[in-house]
């Protein structure tokens, strides 16, 4: 081949592959300082659903409160309390426990007595409250217009009444705010054959049954920690339903 003719032909490979390069950088993307398209956002992965909470379950909430006597409490306690008594207003103590019912409800209760057996009283019931120990009723007896015999027949839980021993003209430890009946149709007052309240003598034997008190058990333990004595230890009378801090 003559040089016109290597010359010739070089020059038409150069002008073919300039060609391809030419087209090939035609097709390519062109770059811009500002991206035409919008980038997709990216988009974390969905957390595990969350599992409840465990249930716990909320023991029952016992509160008390102790508060001196009111004005308008005095009033009320017309029936327990008169000028004579053994034990002023003024060292008395409206106490409010709560207490577990029959039914198993709980319900607040009242009690008046002395105040130095407030705090006492309070601890007491505290625990058997946790013992689960049922209450059928804790009102004053103010409200059985002072009536001993009313009161015990509705199986009420009650404390200070300025009155004497049940058959005596002393003065019984109720009076002074130091005693307290529970549960008494339960826990009823025997002598011999005579049962007080009457509603009480399906108790007299002592039947392992709700409510009812026997020797060493956590009632008797409940009161015997804040030195109150049980008058279910007596020998005649046998007063199952009395707590006093004297012992009689």
């Amino acid at each position: 081949m003559g040089r016109r003719a290597r010359t010739a032909a070089i020059v038409t490979v150069v002008a073919l592959l300039s060609g391809c390069a030419s087209s090939q950088a035609s097709r390519a993307p062109r770059s811009t300082s500002t991206p035409s398209a919008t980038s997709t956002p990216v988009t974390a992965p969905s957390a595990p659903d969350a599992t409840d909470d465990p249930v716990v379950a909320v023991p029952p909430a016992f509160t008390s409160a102790v508060s001196p006597i009111t004005p308008e409490l005095a009033a009320r306690m017309e029936p327990s309390w008169r000028a004579g008594c053994p034990v002023p207003l003024e060292d008395l103590r409206y106490v409010t426990v709560t207490h577990r019912g029959f039914d198993g409800v709980d319900r607040q209760g009242e009690l008046v007595v002395h105040a130095d057996a407030a705090d006492a009283m309070v601890a007491v019931f505290h625990a058997l409250f946790d013992a689960g120990y049922p209450v059928r009723s804790m009102r004053l007896v103010d409200d059985f217009g002072a009536s001993d015999d009313d009161s015990m027949a509705a199986d009420n839980t009650s404390a200070f009444n300025c009155r004497a021993i049940t058959g005596g003209s002393e003065w019984s430890e109720h009076a002074y705010g130091r005693a307290i009946d529970l549960n008494p149709v339960e826990n009823p007052y025997v002598r011999g054959s005579s049962v007080a309240p009457d509603e009480g003598r399906a108790y007299a034997d002592r039947p392992d049954s709700p409510g009812v008190i026997h020797a060493g058990d956590e009632v008797v333990r409940a009161f015997a920690s804040v030195g109150w004595l049980w008058g279910g230890d007596w020998d005649s009378p046998i007063d199952y339903q009395h707590f006093s801090s004297s012992g009689r």
